[in-house]
């Protein structure tokens, strides 16, 4: 029987997981703890009685909280190491060096997106970007309208990798908007654009433009269990890892 704790319980994607724990189909898995992030800063001397029952009483930590809360929970294992999957977004550079320094003592696997078809997305996207080379990339995502970032982790991941496979810099070429005399398109450029509104669980459109013909490669969620389902395989996967960061490609084999 594996332990799963949950970082982030109340919200959507938390409760998500729970329900799905507590079906038939993962009878090898329980839930061990659940608590909501808390918003200390990194670095401050704080442990709190949550994070510690948390750690003691879980064999993987699946992780779909806020920012704060995750960067928190992130610096906490580096001094108590525990299996990780982080599912929450918009780290940044701060969340990129914490998950570093915590890969050196244990297994973490952070994903934008924990869906199957979305991993497949991103490697047909920079197959795509190899192989039309001349044609131009614009990337349109869509979610509900309580999404608090903007673009969508899994939208920027499919631009990195579209990126990667012309040996160009994401931070270099991407495009968030175009108002007003933005002038021509330029060749290299890579467009981002999110949409917000309803209830939309998550849609995600790579389209590939040229002179008389386009491609576009799409992903439709209609449903989080999608996701839930993909973190708990996640966590059964690296609940026997050793140290290190991987990714949801190491998971599947792709």
């Amino acid at each position: 029987m594996i332990k799963i704790g949950i970082h982030g319980a109340s919200g959507k994607m938390g409760r998500e997981i729970i329900s799905n724990l507590k079906g038939n189909q993962f009878a090898n898995l329980s839930v061990a703890y659940t608590i909501e992030p808390i918003e200390f800063d990194v670095g401050e001397a704080i442990i709190t009685d949550d994070l510690k029952t948390l750690f003691d009483n879980s064999d993987v930590i699946i992780d779909f909280s806020i920012k704060q809360g995750a960067l928190n929970l992130i610096n906490y294992a580096r001094t108590y190491p525990k299996p990780l999957i982080i599912g929450t977004t918009g780290l940044g550079d701060e969340g990129a060096e914490l998950l570093r320094h915590a890969s050196a003592v244990m297994p973490v696997l952070q994903a934008t997106n924990m869906s199957l078809g979305v991993a497949v997305l991103n490697r047909l996207a920079e197959l795509a970007s190899k192989a039309l080379s001349d044609f131009d990339i614009e990337i349109v995502e869509m979610h509900h309208r309580h999404k608090l970032d903007a673009p969508s982790g899994t939208a920027l991941t499919l631009a990195t990798h579209a990126a990667k496979a012309r040996n160009l810099s994401l931070e270099n070429v991407r495009v968030s908007g175009r108002d007003g005399m933005v002038g021509a398109r330029s060749k290299d450029e890579i467009a981002v654009m999110a949409l917000r509104g309803g209830d939309i669980v998550g849609r995600h459109t790579i389209g590939f433009y040229n002179d008389g013909e386009f491609v576009e490669l799409n992903h439709t969620a209609t449903s989080r269990a999608t996701f839930a389902k993909g973190a708990i395989k996640t966590a059964i996967w690296i609940s026997d890892k050793k140290a290190g960061l991987y990714s949801i490609y190491d998971c599947l084999g792709l």
